[in-house]
């Protein structure tokens, strides 16, 4: 039996990235005048492990929900972003705002990620994923 891979996964694109699809159904997305333009957005999820992102207005599905009355859940038809290969999208430049690579490289003792231009990409603070039970005692406080 053929085990899984165990340990950390890093991926170059994180969350609140935006970012440019390269290949796909939403690369293929086109406006009033007829012109192509590929669809760009904010990155929401990032599983590394199976390299697959989901941005947000891109990719929707309709997931068909069953009613929870336990849980007080309604049921019907709910849209939602559905996973798309890492590979599919590239994160925008901040200094052309064209699709480039990342690198890293240490700078000022700090490791950055870098653009192909050799601007480096800002860090969102979106990367680690907070419970919603923060938010709402954060949003308690703040009413204060």
């Amino acid at each position: 039996m053929k085990t899984g891979k165990t340990g950390t996964v890093n991926s170059r694109i994180k969350r609140g990235d935006q970012v440019v699809f390269i290949a796909g159904k939403e690369f293929n997305r086109y406006d009033s005048a007829g012109k192509r333009q590929p669809y760009r957005g904010k990155v929401i999820a990032v599983d590394a492990r199976a390299a697959k992102v989901k941005v947000e207005g891109a990719m929707i599905v309709k997931k068909h929900v069953k009613p929870v009355p336990q849980m007080n859940r309604e049921g019907g038809i709910r849209e939602q972003e559905a996973w798309v290969s890492i590979s599919n999208v590239a994160l925008i430049d901040p200094e052309t705002g064209k699709p480039t690579r990342v690198k890293y490289e240490t700078r000022d003792g700090k490791k950055v990620r870098v653009a192909a231009s050799g601007k480096v990409v800002p860090e969102t603070g979106d990367y680690r994923r907070v419970s919603a039970k923060k938010d709402e005692e954060e949003a308690a406080e703040e009413e204060k």
